[in-house]
This record gives C-alpha cells, sequence and structure tokens, in this order.
C-alpha cells in the first residue's frame, strides 16, 4: 500500500508547455467546479490545505502540478460547470484542459469526478465520450459517497453504470470515494501505485 509522506506545490501553468519537465509518472484530477475536487485532493494526500477548496465552484483556474512522494505528480485541473465566469473564460478553460490531456506525454492516467448524488448529466458523459475518442486512459471517482444512504447510493451509481454501459464494454475503473470519512483513499493510492510500477519498469 502505498503511504503519502511527502507532498509539494510545484508550478501553476496556464499551458501544457509550461508544465514541470514530464520525469515522472502523472495523474489528472478533472471534473464539475463542485464535485469536491480539492478535498478529495487533500483526503488522498493527507495534507488538508495542500489544494485550495473553497465555497465558492471554480476556484481552481490553472494546472496545478505536485510532487508526490518525489516520484510521481498530481495535477489538479481547472473545474467545469457552475464555475460563475464568462462564457470566453469556460471555453479558454476547456482547450488549455483539453490540449494538455492530448499533448502531456508522461500523463499515465485521468481521474474524472462525479458527485454520487447527481443523475448522469450531459456535459459528464461527453467529456468521458471525448476520452474514448481520443484514446486516453480515464478512471471515474464517484465522490460524496457519505451524503447518501448505503441504498441510495447504490441506486445512483446504478443508474450511472447503466448510463456509461451504452457507450462503454467494459466499463472504466471506478471508485467510492468520501473525503470525510476517507472512503476510496487506500483503493485510489494502490491503483496509482500499481500504475507507477508498470511505467517504471
Amino acid at each position: 500500500m502505498m503511504k503519502v509522506t511527502r507532498a509539494e506545490f510545484v508550478t501553476s501553468s496556464t499551458h501544457y508547455k509550461d508544465c514541470p519537465p514530464g520525469n515522472y509518472p502523472e495523474y489528472a484530477f478533472m471534473g464539475r467546479s463542485n464535485v469536491g475536487k480539492s478535498s478529495l485532493i487533500n483526503m488522498l494526500t493527507g495534507y488538508g490545505k495542500l489544494a485550495k477548496t473553497s465555497s465558492s465552484p471554480g476556484k481552481t483556474q490553472l494546472i496545478n502540478h505536485f510532487l508526490i512522494n518525489q516520484s510521481w505528480y498530481l495535477a489538479d485541473l481547472p473545474g467545469f460547470g457552475f464555475a460563475k465566469v464568462s462564457k470566453k473564460i469556460k471555453q479558454g478553460w476547456e482547450k488549455m484542459i483539453k490540449n494538455y490531456l492530448i499533448n502531456r506525454e508522461n500523463l499515465v492516467c485521468s481521474f474524472f469526478l462525479i458527485d454520487s448524488r447527481h443523475e448522469p448529466l450531459k456535459n459528464d458523459l461527453e467529456t468521458l465520450q471525448w476520452f474514448g475518442e481520443q484514446g486516453l486512459p480515464f478512471a471515474i471517482i464517484f465522490t460524496k459517497a457519505d451524503k447518501l444512504g448505503a441504498s441510495k447510493l447504490e441506486a445512483s451509481l446504478s443508474a450511472y453504470k447503466k448510463e456509461l454501459a451504452k457507450q462503454w464494454e467494459p466499463l472504466p475503473d471506478i471508485f467510492i470515494s468520501s473525503s470525510e470519512t476517507k472512503r476510496g483513499r487506500d483503493d485510489i493510492l494502490a491503483f496509482i501505485n500499481q500504475y507507477n510500477n508498470q511505467v517504471q519498469r
């Protein structure tokens, strides 16, 4: 099991060409701007203020890189959907993110975050379809699992999997998480550790 013993901020970038040298495997975290991404990153790393959390969606506006255990990068990408910014800025974010995802050569896998309380949303499904069209590896993390009872959580996940099954066979890797209870932490870190071992062979 991976233990995070060191996590440090490296840099913020507006373009993939300005990102740190690609000398470590990298994992991107992305999702709608109110999905709980910063809280999840802080929970995974054990560093409570590594990623900035805010009650106002859209706090992350750049590609933020963190070096974990001096052996892999965690990239925190701007959220989308609910941020109160202009359409032009949102389009700029989308272009920045897609350029990064396509061109970042050391990007091993992207984690796409989805609020477990919500029904399948059109732009989430469209983004996942885009990943498939580009042939980019990704996994899904359902967040805020503690906000639902066990039966409602199961029903919500079943509905989403049914929708995903229309596009995906087999389904992508799926994790269930809670920043409050630390649910999913060990599974996600083990997944990253497994990829790291494959990349470094």
